[in-house]
């Protein structure tokens, strides 16, 4: 039940989800580097990490006039110099990062590993599930027995609701036509709900399948299922492979649209079990419901519902042995790295290779980290925190935070835009936001989640059983408000729109955003910046949709909407021109919450920043004013080398403007950046004042 393990949070994060590939990390930042490993706790009380004051200077190329190219004005060098290692699909900022909680991450695994450990111990499970998925050599001399019962129980499906209770099935994660999970309900926020949305696809999203610039990634793929269905031995499969091809663009031809699906108020659309059975009738969603654990459940919540009305007829027309050979080939290659070595090779070979560019899988033991920290990260976690994190950092996260909130407290009332009865309900979403800061006051607990040494593909079905179960024991309990969607190893934040919190793990809290010895401004051109970003969410064009209490509902008044919208629309016509590669323009409709979050976040890090300095003046450091060194601290964080081929798979699938647009499009809103770099109507990034959206 593959699609049953989303994430169980509907989330704005500052960066995408990550790629599909099994050598991946577990996050979209597949941008590694061999760098520096000194962490936050050593670094406080002595220099700044990066440079005199906390920005790489050495990097600023002063042959590019930053009106022209503010990106590469300030990371210029680096970007003619810097190699992607063969790994990685793309590199930045936030890379070192990455790879530093990286290696901190195995010192844990290693050390868990080291002890007596009894049976039954987080310790054990640690240890036992890192040798179990980085030992090859036995992966490989197991063959494809491990998975040989599951392959059997798919052959000796019989019937369509034979075939959806093995979709249902937690344990084997299998591909299905529609995906679930359990999350707040967004208009009943003191309750859980489960959510279904579409699913089904192979590859990352509907544009694959068809549209004509994916033309060759389409063949390639024809042509993985083709090889993965080989390598087990599965007669006629050239034949199968196209039939299984055939019903993932029926499928992808019903789908909704990337930027359609972000609009919540088309993707909420609650049913009773009785009327999702009448919706979507061809189903047997009794069985599939009883085989999930959730036969009680009455009432769910449906996203794109005519795509899963028109995916649930798909299933109803699809023949049985067509289904056997789908979850055949998808439950191989959803577990090829827990496979022998052929599977793995052909899996990174599409996955990694074809569509994001990357030359060379990453090391086992890399990927082993990034499994254990999918399977049992709070349990690495906590040990990361004790290690890792220091509580000063956070003392100074709070001071931040709650110096960005007083600064959009500020700026709401100076909107002429608003209305006065729109600013008060937004002054109390604001006020009732909660920030999470490095880590969760209460850990997961993995008592029930079993690991066995050497049983890597056993291992995986228990991690996908152990989080399934995990969701649905939240049905009918009380809305747990500590709970975290990130592990605080991970370099990423995110917000919530029905819990109206953001949240920061740890691993985020260090240079380039964040070092307790840089200059103020390059703390709030960096994390202060970031903070505003995740705040800015609860207030762009979807997390404006929700109360302060997370509630889905219309707070607005109906010019105000109207006026809100005519920014909103004048920042897509901007973000609209941009066309990073030919034939591959940015949709401003798929990034537009996370272009509202930059513009809005680093407009209210500015206004903080000049709150901190109490009507003093800011010093010039080396020749660069305060303004200055706050602007290239933004440019800083965003610095990114990447492939061709992932960034055209960014585009068609990601919320985010690449790197580049997140400098150049977000500056040339920002009046502070015409003064402090002296930009003229001669610069290629001059905007007329008039044509400048500041929202928030």
């Amino acid at each position: 039940m593959k699609n049953f393990l989303m994430c169980g949070v509907a989330a704005f994060a500052l960066l995408s989800c990550g790629e599909k590939a099994s050598d991946a990390p577990d996050t979209e930042i597949s941008e590694v580097q061999n760098t520096a490993s000194t962490d936050t706790a050593s670094a406080a009380g002595g220099s700044p990490e990066l440079g005199d004051w906390g920005v790489e200077v050495a990097n600023i190329d002063d042959s590019v006039d930053p009106g022209d190219d503010f990106y590469r004005y300030a990371s210029g060098k680096w970007l003619d110099t810097f190699e992607i290692p063969e790994e990685f699909s793309s590199y930045g900022s936030f890379t070192v990062l990455f790879e530093r909680s990286e290696e901190q991450v195995r010192k844990i695994i290693e050390d868990a590993a080291a002890g007596r450990n009894p049976a039954g111990s987080v310790e054990q499970k640690i240890g036992d599930f890192f040798a179990s998925y980085t030992d090859v050599d036995a992966i490989n001399e197991k063959g494809l027995a491990p998975i040989a019962d599951d392959l059997s129980y798919i052959d000796s499906l019989e019937n369509h609701e034979d075939v959806a209770r093995a979709m249902a099935r937690a344990d084997l994660a299998l591909n299905s036509f529609f995906g679930a999970w359990v999350d707040i309900d967004s208009k009943q926020t003191d309750r859980y709900i489960v959510y279904l949305t579409q699913s089904g696809l192979g590859m990352p999203n509907r544009d694959y399948y068809l549209e004509d610039k994916f033309a060759n990634e389409r063949e390639k793929y024809k042509d993985y299922i083709a090889e993965i269905l080989t390598l087990a031995e599965t007669p006629d499969a050239e034949a199968k492979a196209a039939g299984i091809y055939a019903v993932e663009e029926a499928m992808a031809q019903v789908h909704w649209e990337p930027a359609k699906r972000r609009n919540r108020d088309l993707t909420y659309n609650l049913k009773t079990k009785e009327e999702l059975i009448e919706f979507a009738p061809g189903v047997p969603w009794a069985a599939m419901l009883d085989e999930a654990g959730v036969p009680a459940q009455n009432e769910f919540v449906v996203r794109e519902d005519d795509a899963l009305q028109s995916l649930a007829q798909i299933f109803a027309d699809t023949p049985v042995a067509v289904w056997r050979d789908y979850m055949r080939f998808h439950l191989l290659s959803s577990n090829a790295a827990v496979l022998p070595t052929e599977f793995d090779d052909a899996n990174f070979a599409f996955f990694g290779t074809e569509l994001r560019g990357t030359p060379k899988k990453r090391e086992r033991w890399k990927r082993g980290v990034a499994a254990v920290n999918g399977a049992l990260g709070e349990a690495v976690g906590k040990v990361y925190v004790d290690r890792h994190f220091p509580a000063d950092s956070k003392t100074k996260m709070d001071a931040l935070v709650a110096n960005l909130r007083r600064a959009l407290d500020e700026r709401l009332d100076t909107l002429a835009w608003m209305s006065d009865v729109t600013k008060v309900a937004a002054h109390e979403k604001l006020e009732k936001f909660t920030p999470k800061i490095g880590y969760p006051e209460k850990w997961e607990d993995y008592s029930d989640f079993d690991v066995v040494r050497g049983d890597a593909y056993g291992n995986a079905k228990s991690a996908n059983a152990f989080g399934w179960e995990d969701q649905i024991s939240k049905l009918g309990q009380p809305i747990d408000r500590t709970e975290w969607f990130m592990n605080p190893q991970r370099v990423n934040a995110y917000y919530s729109p029905n819990r109206n919190e953001i949240v920061f793990p740890a691993a985020i809290l260090q240079a380039p955003f964040f070092d307790p010895n840089a200059d103020p401004a390059v703390n709030y051109g960096g994390i202060g910046a970031v903070i505003g970003h995740e705040i800015g969410h609860g207030f762009d064009d979807q997390g404006r949709k929700s109360d302060g209490d997370g509630m889905l509902r219309d707070w607005w008044t109906g010019e105000d909407a109207a006026a809100f919208q005519e920014l909103a629309d004048a920042l897509g016509a901007q973000y609209a021109s941009y066309e990073p590669i030919e034939g591959f323009p940015l949709d401003p409709n798929l990034t537009m919450g996370e272009n509202i979050g930059d513009v809005g976040g680093l407009a209210m890090a500015y206004h903080a920043y000049k709150l901190s300095l109490n009507g003093e003046k800011a010093p010039v450091i080396d020749g660069y004013t305060g303004d200055q060194r706050f602007l290239l601290a933004w440019a800083q964080v965003w610095k990114r080398q990447v492939r061709e081929e992932a960034l055209k798979n960014q585009i068609a699938r990601g919320p985010h403007s690449p790197a580049r647009y997140r400098v150049n499009g977000v500056v040339r809103n920002m009046d502070v950046w015409y003064d402090a770099f002296n930009i003229s109507e001669d610069d290629e990034l001059y905007l007329a004042p008039e044509d400048r959206v500041q929202i928030w």
